[in-house]
């Protein structure tokens, strides 16, 4: 097996203080002297410190610095220095698993992070590849090797999987049961704008068919995908005027989807859009809950409104506070859903690193199970079957061992799987199984 030539130490990992700010147009932004963008906030050139933390930052973790394992609870470096002064640094195996799964099975994420964190240390690190469907107490990572090596590097290995398994096995939720139905990410204003990225990443890959953040679709390398606020059309004062100057200034290739829920009546509003516009592909409903009663009668209403006038091929897109039981009943009836809050603030996978191997004797706390295992599946016709074995012990013929070599010896192995399509790819295939 080669290995990566290249660390990935210096692949960021989170969006910077300068791209926030340099995503935003010039004329609306009042650019930091150079003297502030070397970071002295706290010298005569700089602004004032306060709390600590330059006034010219954002409370963002730079990457040197996590991975130099300052993101770490202070535990770990107590451990660390007891365990220096003493002597001891046994080799160990640590796994990284879920004891219980909310739904049953989740999606992995994260795992380009662990690498890149990883890189370059004295340890052998073996992954399921990202985008791989796992089930409770399955290893979905392990690492081989001297203790102090990865001790401080805990606390952000199970911050990238938690969070990002999270967000990534939402979005797969969110996408089986939407079908053929586009789905939208719409949820970045909902975290901090740092995680821009990470959380379109994570929404891409569990499935979800684009997204709308202009530096998370950058680092994914897809277009942002979305429509228009109500600002623009308060600020025309007229939802006719709004429509009809998106209409003139966007590029031919930006989708027509007008808002319709501004000042007037859903249907009212769709119907005033289709005979305003004569190329309008959808109109969006993001219809406040303080109005929105029964939701499905309202699209019904719109859908026969628009079909009676001829509108027949103008969707429906909607929007605002969609999750799974929205999709469900109103999959059938329209053409595209924009989901935010339910994926970008999913709920975290509840994953532990545990050591279970100590000097090549099983070992492991109440409530583990000792011994470095390996997971096997196979596909059939009544799903997906793992088996989770100890390493090196006999299995089913057939079935494919999931977890692969990451990081051997230091280096990233150049034919494990860390491409962001490969692992969209990977969901997409695993949830017909489901």
């Amino acid at each position: 097996m080669r290995a990566r030539s290249e660390r990935r130490k210096n692949e960021q990992i989170y969006v910077s203080s300068a791209e926030i700010r340099e995503e935003m147009p010039a004329t609306t932004v009042n650019a930091p002297s150079a003297e502030k963008q070397t970071g002295n906030s706290g010298s005569e050139n700089g602004k004032k410190k306060k709390g600590g933390v330059g006034m010219e930052d954002f409370w963002i973790v730079p990457s040197d610095e996590i991975l130099a394992g300052n993101t770490t609870d202070v535990y770990f470096l107590r451990t660390e220095e007891v365990l220096r002064k003493k002597g001891i640094n046994p080799r160990v195996v640590a796994e990284v698993t879920a004891s219980s799964l909310e739904h049953g099975w989740g999606v992995l994420a994260g795992v380009s992070e662990v690498a890149t964190l990883l890189a370059g240390k004295d340890l052998d690190v073996y992954a399921m590849p990202e985008g791989t469907i796992f089930f409770e107490e399955e290893p979905v990572l392990r690492i081989e090797g001297r203790y102090l090596e990865f001790a401080r590097f805990e606390t952000p290995i199970l911050g990238f999987l938690c969070h990002e398994s999270g967000i990534a096995t939402k979005a797969a939720r969110i996408k089986k049961k939407a079908g053929d139905v586009p789905v939208i990410s719409f949820g970045t204003r909902r975290q901090h704008p740092a995680l821009a990225a990470v959380i379109e990443k994570c929404a891409y890959m569990g499935g979800m068919d684009g997204v709308s953040n202009v530096a998370g679709a950058s680092r994914i390398g897809i277009q942002p995908m979305g429509t228009m606020p109500h600002s623009l059309i308060i600020c025309f004062r007229s939802q006719q005027d709004a429509w009809k100057a998106f209409d003139e200034i966007m590029p031919e290739d930006v989708p027509r989807i007008c808002l319709c829920d501004t000042y007037y009546d859903e249907k009212t509003e769709a119907v005033m859009a289709a005979e305003t516009l004569k190329r309008l592909n959808a109109v969006r409903l993001d219809t406040p809950s303080s109005r929105r009663g029964n939701f499905r009668k309202i699209v019904e209403e719109v859908r026969w409104e628009l079909d009676i006038r001829g509108f027949k091929n103008v969707g429906i897109f909607v929007s605002g506070g969609i999750d799974e039981a929205e999709i469900e009943e109103l999959r059938d009836i329209v053409s595209g859903f924009g989901v935010g809050t339910s994926v970008a603030n999913a709920k975290c996978i509840d994953f532990a690193l545990d050591i279970v191997e100590i000097e090549g004797e099983p070992c492991a706390k109440r409530g583990k199970k000792g011994g470095k295992k390996q997971v096997y599946r196979k596909k059939t016709e009544k799903g997906i079957e793992d088996v989770i074995t100890i390493e090196g012990a006999m299995h089913e013929e057939g079935a494919e061992p999931l977890l692969k070599p990451l990081i051997l010896g230091g280096e990233i192995v150049e034919d494990f799987p860390l491409s962001l399509e490969s692992a969209r790819n990977r969901v997409l295939e695993q949830l017909k199984y489901l």
